[in-house]
C-alpha cells in the first residue's frame, strides 16, 4: 500500500495499535513497520479472513455481528480499515474500541471511498464521548476519520 499513514500517528517506545481489518495487506505491513521502529507491538484482529503475519498476534473473529477483545487502556491507536460499515453494531463496536484506547488515544476509520457516511459516523463519535472527529485527506481512494479519546471528558475517567 506504501501509505502516508505515519503522518498521522508519532509512535513512542513501546506503542500498542490494534488493526481491526478484513485482509492483511500493505496497510498491516506499513503500521507494522512503524511499530518495528519504536519496538512497539502491532496487533491485529481480523473479520471473515484467515490471513496471518509474522510476528504480530492475531485475533479470529467469524462474522459482522460479533465484536473483537480488547484489553481496556491497552492501546495507543486503534485502526478500523474496511471494517466499520459493513459491522451490524457499530455502535457497540465503537464503544468498544474506546475502551481499549489508553486516555490520549486515537481512532482511525478507514474505508472506500463513498462507502461510509462521514457526517453520520462522525456525529457518532462525538455522542460517544470521541473528541476532535475530522475527516482527513491523505489515503487515495479511501474516505479517513480520526478522533481522539481524551483523559477527564465524558467517559474518560
Amino acid at each position: 500500500m506504501n501509505s502516508r499513514i505515519k503522518e498521522l500517528i508519532n509512535p513512542l517506545p513501546a506503542y500498542k495499535i490494534l488493526h481491526v481489518s478484513d485482509r492483511v495487506d500493505g496497510l498491516a505491513h506499513d503500521l507494522k513497520a512503524i511499530l518495528d521502529e519504536v519496538d512497539g507491538a502491532l496487533n491485529l484482529v481480523l473479520y471473515e479472513c484467515s490471513d496471518t503475519m509474522e510476528n504480530v498476534k492475531v485475533q479470529f473473529v467469524s462474522n459482522y455481528e460479533e465484536i473483537f477483545r480488547g484489553v481496556p487502556r491497552d492501546y495507543d491507536v486503534v485502526v478500523f480499515y474496511n471494517t466499520f460499515s459493513k459491522h451490524q453494531k457499530q455502535e457497540n463496536m465503537l464503544k468498544h474500541a474506546y475502551h481499549t484506547l489508553a486516555n490520549a488515544a486515537f481512532l482511525i476509520i478507514i474505508e472506500k471511498k463513498d462507502v461510509m457516511d462521514i457526517i453520520f459516523v462522525k456525529d457518532k463519535l462525538a455522542a460517544l464521548e470521541f473528541r476532535a472527529p475530522n475527516e482527513i485527506d491523505l489515503l487515495e481512494g479511501y474516505d479517513l476519520i480520526m478522533a481522539k479519546k481524551m483523559h477527564m471528558w465524558g467517559n474518560g475517567l
